[in-house]
């Protein structure tokens, strides 16, 4: 049997520029989103990252330059923010079978996987940050994406949540093959789960491994020094942590490196 196809990028932007009241959102982008990738885009507040996003998934034109993608390319996107009408009573169950896709077992499993089935019937209103964060992406899931597409998709989660939610990210990009294109200003906390950080200020500062970006003049120029003491490292543990913070106990043989803050290299 032949082994199918791989096709050589998802997504690809060349010379991207978006123009708005005289002034260059984005510059001159250039980028390619390959297969089973994960690759997030870092930068200060307004540097542009949403606004290429945009670009990259047909939502905005750019004022110059081209983007290609795969024909058939299926896409979950995680917005930034996500506004819940207040005239629509809706549970979470209600809410992913809108997506058209997957059985009411389909739709278990992923918020099981998320740590979010108890949710399943509670209203969007009565939802925290966090656990709509969750229920967004278990909607984005339902479409079996080819790519999927998180802005800030930690934002509610306080950081033993934001360190297990990134580890699911990867675990979600290894389980099923999709690539993953991610904005975040927490780099030291994605470095495990990132295979290419991108750093935007408008045009493309720096690219390259998580831990080369982080020494990188134009990430300090941009984050400060400070953001270099929050350097990544590894040690060996016998838990983690779930999307609630809890401890979880990891079995015997089955030792994970993790991250974890740097002071003084404890871990609680």
């Amino acid at each position: 049997m032949n082994s199918p196809i791989i096709p050589e990028f998802l997504i690809r932007g060349v010379d991207l520029t978006v123009e708005r009241a005289g002034r260059r959102l984005i510059d001159g982008v250039s980028l390619t989103i390959a297969p089973g990738r994960i690759i997030t885009l870092v930068g200060p507040n307004g540097a542009g990252k949403t606004t290429l996003i945009r670009v990259l998934l047909g939502l905005l034109p750019p004022d110059a330059g081209k983007v290609e993608r795969q024909p058939g390319l299926v896409v979950g996107y995680v917005p930034q923010r996500f506004h819940v009408p207040n005239n629509l009573p809706m549970e979470v169950d209600a809410f992913l079978r809108l997506a058209g896709r997957g059985t009411a077992l389909h739709r278990q499993e992923i918020l099981e996987r998320l740590a979010a089935n108890h949710l399943r019937h509670a209203s969007l209103h009565n939802l925290s940050g966090g656990e709509l964060q969750r229920v967004l992406l278990a909607r984005a899931l339902l479409r079996q994406p080819d790519l999927l597409v998180l802005d800030e998709p930690a934002q509610g989660l306080d950081l033993h949540g934001e360190r297990e939610l990134y580890r699911l990210i990867a675990g979600l990009r290894d389980e099923q093959g999709c690539a993953v294109l991610m904005i975040s200003h927490d780099l030291h906390l994605v470095m495990a789960a990132t295979d290419e950080v991108i750093c935007l200020e408008r045009h493309i500062c720096c690219t390259g491994k998580p831990e080369d970006i982080s020494r990188h003049p134009e990430y300090l120029r941009m984050f400060g020094p400070g953001w270099e003491g929050l350097a990544f490292y590894q040690h060996r543990h016998d838990h983690h942590h779930d999307l609630h913070g809890d401890v979880v106990p990891d079995e015997p043989d089955e030792y994970r490196h993790g991250e974890c803050p740097p002071q003084g290299g404890s871990h609680e």
